[in-house]
């Protein structure tokens, strides 16, 4: 662990990674594998949807379907590691989220098909996908968050989330971008580049889940071995800690807000601002262009989180908690009104990259007040109840942006986000001295 006088930055976070124990650095190598192919594939999903003929209203219905997968898989998945061993939980677990990125290379040539006199959309296949792509996520929070909360001190915590999340982070700058050079190879247009896309990511995927099954030995893992079912649910519901609630409210509405608008992003870009650039003498479509703005908002965002965590032990955890939460709720209507200047929209997502500062930090009020040994529930009930009432925000949003405009959704998200944050701000005090 670094002193207060060593500088903590993004090449510090990668040689702690690299000293991890080997199964603990083979799970997160995997983590890796499976965030990259989601980083290539997700943010581009809604656009293959409307490619494939869904209006904006089905892909709010797709957001949604995404929280409630969100919300509902990490239990099961916890019960199913116990039942089966975590080895072979996880390569099964694999093995669907990469028969998941099949399906949605295959959705196109599927087609149309006639079910009892219906036609059954090829956009369908994408929430078939989702089913089961997500499946790999459903063992990892509650591990993750417990991994740090064992391996860390109390005070030291914003710092160990910065260096688990600069990592994943990094697949979430590489898989944009890697989506954007492929797009503009396939000339530029969504396809042909995105099938190209969805073949690595089922490959890496295959790549990933072999690797993890042959060396990952679970011989000495004790995740999930209390798992008792609902019951256990609900106890860990009730004793969540009480000064978690502001928090809990406050990142509920956050969250809810960016859900109403975050599956419509990728819209705003191609079909709403239609902002493309030439640079360096290449031409980038509207869509190529949106890989490199997210790729912008993920340089940020590696650069931010270690001195934001830094800078949190100093000042304290709220205030940078508060600046994230800030940053979420106005980037939505910052993007919809923006002039469609590439430089303005790219300083747009150089700005939203900030939101990640406050996510270590944000991670260190949730686990904080748990127990030692009970980091990992605490977590897990604590997203679940986050996530199971942000469900309906994208089906929302995209009701919104189909039946009245694009712009009163993305307001509308934005003030319930400030919401949010000066409630977080107003009734947050037990956090006040956290550091």
């Amino acid at each position: 662990m670094a002193t207060d006088d060593e500088a903590i930055g993004v090449g510090d976070q990668f040689r702690r990674f690299l000293a991890l124990e080997s199964d603990v650095l083979i799970l997160s190598v995997a983590m890796f594998a499976f965030s990259l192919g989601f980083q290539m594939t997700g943010r581009y999903l809604p656009e293959y949807m409307a490619v494939l003929g869904a209006t904006p209203f089905v892909i709010g219905l797709y957001g949604t379907f995404g929280n409630v997968i969100s919300a509902v898989y990490p239990y099961p998945g916890g019960a199913f590691s116990d039942r089966v061993g975590s080895r072979y939980a996880l390569a099964l677990f694999g093995l669907l989220s990469t028969l998941g990125f099949a399906v949605w290379l295959a959705a196109p040539l599927i087609g149309t098909v006639e079910v009892a006199g219906l036609a059954v959309e090829p956009w369908l296949w994408i929430f078939v996908g989702l089913v089961l792509a997500q499946a790999w996520k459903s063992f990892g929070l509650g591990a993750t968050f417990a991994i740090v909360k064992q391996s860390v001190s109390e005070d030291r915590l914003a710092r160990g989330f910065a260096g688990t999340e600069t990592f994943r982070r990094t697949a979430f700058l590489l898989g944009p971008l890697v989506a954007s050079g492929l797009v503009f190879v396939g000339g530029g247009d969504l396809l042909p580049g995105f099938y190209y896309v969805l073949g690595i990511a089922v490959a890496f995927g295959a790549v990933a889940t072999t690797v993890q099954h042959a060396r990952y030995d679970a011989g000495e893992d004790t995740f999930g071995a209390e798992f008792e079912g609902l019951a256990r649910v609900a106890r860990d519901l009730r004793a969540l800690p009480d000064e978690l609630r502001p928090l809990l409210v406050g990142d509920t509405l956050v969250r809810f807000a960016n859900g109403m608008v975050y599956t419509f992003f990728v819209i705003v870009i191609t079909r709403f601002l239609e902002v493309d650039v030439t640079l360096l003498g290449y031409y980038l479509s509207p869509t190529v262009f949106f890989g490199v703005l997210l790729g912008v908002e993920m340089v940020v965002a590696l650069l931010v989180m270690a001195p934001a965590a830094r800078i949190a032990e100093t000042l304290g955890l709220k205030p940078v908690v508060a600046l994230g939460f800030a940053v979420y709720a106005v980037f939505p209507a910052l993007l919809i009104f923006a002039p469609d200047s590439p430089l303005a929209v790219a300083l747009l997502f150089a700005f939203s990259g900030l939101r990640f500062a406050g996510l270590p930090s944000h991670k260190a009020l949730i686990v904080g007040p748990a127990e030692r040994d009970t980091g990992g529930r605490v977590t897990g009930a604590y997203y679940l109840v986050r996530n199971t009432l942000v469900v309906p925000s994208a089906a929302l949003g995209g009701a919104l942006w189909d039946f009245v405009s694009p712009e009163v959704a993305f307001t509308l998200a934005t003030v319930v986000g400030l919401l949010g944050t000066g409630y977080f701000l107003a009734y947050g005090r037990e956090f006040d001295a956290y550091a």
